[in-house]
């Protein structure tokens, strides 16, 4: 059986490690690697879309990331329970033309034993923004 450590039921302590875990993963825009996280029947609402599963995970993740060019997330732990996390979101993106945009939103996550998320419900709102704007840069590191 796979496992995506920390498992519930969460503490601070892991609740916190669990967010930054997502986040590190989101912030790779690979959707192999975060569909992992992912029960296989994992249940998903995202915006307007509802869906299921690992593949449609996958094909969202794919059609996301190519519209939302150079995405950037920070996400804070808001509240947990024993095998449930909530998280408030921002993220910032830019469209094939150049316009630039940050979201913002809140998550819902119900996990299983093995730490794989059963669940994910996210309300999210984009505002337009300048360049200037942006509160999320990319660091290179030498």
């Amino acid at each position: 059986m796979e496992t995506k450590p920390p498992l519930p039921p969460f503490t601070l302590e892991t609740a916190k490690v669990k967010v930054q875990v997502a986040e590190d993963a989101w912030n790779t825009r690979d959707p192999e690697r975060v569909a992992l996280a992912y029960t296989e029947d994992s249940q998903w609402r995202n915006r307007t879309e509802f869906f299921s599963g690992r593949e449609q995970i996958k094909a969202f993740l794919k059609r996301k990331w190519a519209k939302e060019l150079d995405y950037r997330l920070k996400k804070e732990l808001w509240s947990f329970t024993e095998n449930r996390i909530s998280v408030c979101f921002e993220y910032e993106w830019h469209d094939d033309s150049g316009y630039w945009y940050r979201a913002y939103g809140n998550e819902q996550w119900e996990f299983a034993e093995n730490g794989l998320m059963l669940l994910r419900e996210a309300s999210i709102n984009d505002v337009s923004i300048q360049e200037f704007e942006r509160k999320f840069r990319w660091e290179r590191i030498f």
